[in-house]
């Protein structure tokens, strides 16, 4: 039994779970969608020569979205998190639009709200379309017409529907996994090419926003960020900049153009010369917006020591296993629920700070199906320490008005496959059979008690 209830939270909080149109939507070629990055990299790139796992069939979301939605409903939640997959929209990037790709959305709007489930839309999760990283994607300053034309064009087509929008997910993610270190698509290591698609995303995160309020004038936008508490390993000057640049690199790149303050140039005096290159006059004005919220999206603390060894950065995680933490989930990610109160604290004090939502939490544990039933107790009480944490943050009076879990369903977890489970809900991939798993239980009982 919790200690706290749904009312504890206040009558106006969202309760909602999440998911990425990649990720679960399967239906790689039908019905006119073109190829996004993520389609090209898993099918070309491989770990060790061992082909890598893909999207094409996912969670068969395309087929199944009435099930899952119904899903959703049964736990009690009133809000759902999905993305439009650009390439199923736009096939071609830009231009001639998949009228079947909007049509496909639209039922899954309609299923929403139907069954009383309020559609909260990501604009960009990801999946860039292929044709247009072969241009150079978000490398390419292009990229801001590309990007606002597909927001042009979701906003007016869905716009009378739906009222909650997100421009982007955690550009810092895509960015620096993307084109810095590799691992996820593109799959480009260049710190040229991550500073151009950094810039490209903060101009294309406010673009998006004028965009939406323009063509929804009664929408609540926002856009979602990656961020972690971090720690000095040590008390050393060495250990004490190197957790300077990364915060600064990993919590304040995407949040302080928004809010008007330009990047953290003090912190991260290689910026000054990197941005340079890319940077027009005026840029950071139109790098501002005033969203109605920020999500905020954490996983997990770092602790942070000097490295000489890592160009760049100068610094280097000491994983919870070198420091002798144990209570892990199946990423190695260290539990820690007091990070996430942090992270709040920290973001709610900028003097200009919108509402904040938790727009991604959650946690990948060993799943097993016995007897019918998935117990995962690791997992609840993640989400009880979890959601404790954001409740004191609430009772100290920060502005803290949602939370969704990261997943509704288990699904494909980018460069990591299908092994790792995030789902509230359990996924048989070779039969596609759903089971809510206790965890999903344990929030219908706290949402309907």
């Amino acid at each position: 039994m919790s200690t706290f209830t749904r009312h504890d939270f206040g009558d106006e909080f969202v309760w909602g779970a999440a998911s990425a149109a990649y990720q679960i939507e399967g239906a790689h070629d039908l019905d006119g969608r073109g190829p996004s990055i993520w389609d090209t990299f898993t099918h070309q790139k491989s770990y060790f020569g061992k082909p890598r796992a893909n999207g094409d069939i996912a969670c068969d979301f395309y087929h199944r979205y009435e099930e899952d939605i119904l899903l959703l409903k049964s736990m009690g939640f009133s809000a759902f998190r999905f993305s439009l997959s650009w390439s199923r929209i736009m096939p071609e990037g830009t231009g001639r639009v998949n009228e079947k790709g909007l049509a496909f959305y639209d039922r899954v709007i309609d299923t929403c709200l139907q069954h009383g489930i309020e559609p909260w839309v990501t604009l960009y999760h990801w999946d860039l379309p292929q044709v247009l990283d072969s241009r150079g994607g978000w490398t390419n300053r292009n990229i801001v017409r590309w990007f606002s034309e597909f927001v042009d064009c979701c906003t007016k087509a869905f716009g009378h529907k739906v009222k909650h929008w997100m421009v982007l997910n955690e550009p810092t993610v895509f960015t620096a996994a993307g084109y810095f270190a590799g691992f996820h698509a593109p799959g480009r290591r260049s710190i040229g090419d991550t500073m151009r698609a950094v810039h490209h995303a903060v101009l294309c995160q406010a673009e998006g926003g004028r965009i939406t309020r323009r063509n929804v004038p009664n929408a609540k936008i926002g856009t979602t960020l990656f961020c972690a508490p971090f720690d000095p390993h040590t008390n050393s000057l060495r250990d004490l900049k190197a957790t300077s640049l990364i915060n600064a690199l990993g919590n304040r790149l995407f949040i302080e153009p928004v809010l008007g303050m330009g990047y953290p140039l003090e912190e991260v005096p290689l910026l000054q010369h990197l941005i340079k290159g890319c940077a027009h006059l005026g840029d950071m004005q139109r790098a501002a917006f005033d969203f109605d919220f920020i999500g905020l999206q954490n996983y997990f603390r770092m602790v942070v020591r000097h490295s000489w060894r890592v160009p760049y950065l100068w610094a280097k995680e000491v994983t919870p296993r070198q420091r002798g933490i144990h209570q892990t989930t199946q990423m190695g990610w260290e539990v820690y629920p007091e990070g996430i109160y942090r992270i709040i604290r920290q973001f709610s004090e900028y003097p200009n700070m919108p509402q904040i939502l938790i727009t991604e939490n959650g946690a990948a544990f060993e799943d097993h199906v016995q007897n019918g039933a998935v117990h995962d107790p690791q997992r609840i009480a993640f989400y009880e320490q979890y959601l404790g944490a954001i409740l004191r943050a609430k009772q100290e009076g920060l502005n803290v008005g949602g939370y969704f879990a990261w997943s509704l369903t288990d699904n494909f977890e980018w460069a990591e496959g299908y092994r790792p489970r995030f789902g509230l809900v359990y996924i048989d991939y070779p039969t596609q059979k759903r089971t809510i798993k206790g965890s999903g239980h344990w929030f219908g009982n706290l949402l309907r008690g």
